[in-house]
C-alpha cells in the first residue's frame, strides 16, 4: 500500500527560515521531510536528500507529499532552470499545495526567483509567494553585516538614509507555517515586514544602546559598494546587491504591512526586541 500523501516537504531545512517552518509544522503534529544536500535530521522530521543541482534526488524527496515549502538554489541567477522542472515534477507526484520564498524585492515576472513566482499560479491550485523584507538575522551569525559589527562595529551600505521593514525570521516562518497549513491556501503573494520601517543608523543607534558597543553606519556609493561585495562574490551578483542597496535609499522598501498580524495573530517583533535577544551573538 503507498505511504498517505500527507508529507510537507521542507527544502533547505536547515537554513534559517527553513529550520524554523520544520520546526513549527513538526511541533505541531504534522509530518515532515527535512530536506537538505546531506539529508540532516531535523528534530521531529524525517531526513531526506534533496540537491537542486541533482534531479535524482527529487523522486524520493516527494513520495508521499502533498505540500512543499520552496527555498529557491542559493545564489543561482536562474533559478526557475532548476525549479520549474522539479515544480511540474512535484505536481505529477501529488502536490497540491506550493509555498514559494522569495523577496519584498522581486515581484512576479522579475528576475531570478520572480520567474518561479510568476509560474506557480499556472502550477497548483493552492500556492502562496512570501515575499519578506530584509531579515534581521542579517546582522547576526556569518552575514557580512554581522561580520563588520563584530570586527570594528560598523555597517556598510549603500542605502543612505532609506528605510527598510526589518522582519525577523521567526515571523517569516510563522507566516509559511499558515500559508501551508491552513484550509485555505493564501493563493497570492505575502509581502513580510517587521512592524518598523528602519534606516541602517536607526539599526545602529539601537544596537549601540543594546550592546553598549559603539556602532556606526558608513555610508557607501553604489560603485563602493559594488567593488566592495566584488571581491568576494560574482561581479553580476555583486552589482545586483549594490543596485538593491541603491533602491533602499531611493525608498524602495519604506513600507510596512500587516501580514504577520493578520495571519499569525500576533503583531511582528520588533528590532529592538529582536537584539536583545541575540545580544551574545552581536558581540562574537
Amino acid at each position: 500500500m503507498n505511504e498517505p500523501q500527507e508529507f510537507t516537504l521542507v527544502i533547505g531545512a536547515t537554513g534559517t527560515t527553513g529550520s524554523r517552518v520544520a520546526a513549527r509544522l513538526a511541533a505541531g503534529g504534522r509530518r515532515v521531510k527535512a530536506a537538505s544536500r546531506r539529508a540532516t535530521p531535523v528534530d521531529g522530521s524525517r531526513p531526506v536528500r534533496f540537491d537542486w543541482d541533482d534531479p535524482a534526488s527529487f523522486e524520493g524527496a516527494l513520495e508521499g507529499v502533498d505540500r512543499v515549502y520552496l527555498i529557491p538554489p542559493l545564489g543561482d541567477p536562474d533559478p526557475a532552470a532548476a525549479m520549474l522542472p522539479f515544480l511540474w515534477q512535484a505536481r505529477t507526484a501529488g502536490v497540491r499545495r506550493a509555498v514559494l520564498l522569495s523577496s519584498s524585492a522581486i515581484p512576479a515576472g522579475g528576475p531570478a526567483v520572480g520567474q518561479v513566482h510568476q509560474a506557480l499560479p499556472g502550477l497548483f491550485d493552492q500556492w502562496a509567494v512570501l515575499r519578506p523584507s530584509w531579515f534581521m538575522q542579517n546582522f547576526t551569525g556569518d552575514h557580512a553585516h554581522a561580520r563588520t559589527i563584530r570586527a570594528d562595529g560598523v555597517i556598510r551600505t549603500a542605502a543612505g538614509e532609506g528605510r527598510v521593514g526589518f522582519v525577523d525570521a521567526d515571523d517569516i516562518a510563522a507566516v509559511a507555517v499558515h500559508a501551508l497549513t491552513e484550509t485555505q491556501a493564501p493563493n497570492t503573494d505575502l509581502i513580510i515586514t517587521g512592524p518598523q520601517a528602519l534606516s541602517y543608523g536607526d539599526i545602529a543607534a539601537i544596537l549601540t544602546e543594546v550592546t553598549g558597543r559603539t556602532i556606526t553606519h558608513h555610508q557607501l556609493t553604489y560603485e563602493q559598494m559594488r567593488d566592495r561585495l566584488a571581491a568576494d562574490i560574482p561581479a553580476e551578483f555583486a552589482a545586483l546587491l549594490a543596485g538593491m542597496d541603491h533602491a533602499i535609499a531611493e525608498g524602495a522598501e519604506d513600507r510596512t504591512t500587516d501580514t504577520v498580524q493578520r495571519l499569525t495573530g500576533r503583531p511582528p517583533r520588533t528590532f529592538r526586541a529582536f537584539a536583545e535577544r541575540e545580544t551574545g551573538r552581536l558581540q562574537g
